[in-house]
């Protein structure tokens, strides 16, 4: 039972560095444009080496 006194810092460590994790890459733009990569995939480049 003693374990739970390490165990459940350790947890609220780990969440708050995954929440960390999610607040900066919305911060930093990585969900801007969810259909452009989507989207870019099935045109062809028009400068492509042949």
């Amino acid at each position: 039972m003693s374990i739970l006194i390490y165990l459940i810092p350790i947890s609220f460590g780990l969440g708050a560095v995954g929440l960390g994790a999610f607040l900066w890459s919305m911060r930093s733009g990585q969900y801007q444009d969810l259909d452009g990569a989507a989207e870019r995939v099935l045109f062809d480049d028009e400068d492509a080496p042949d």
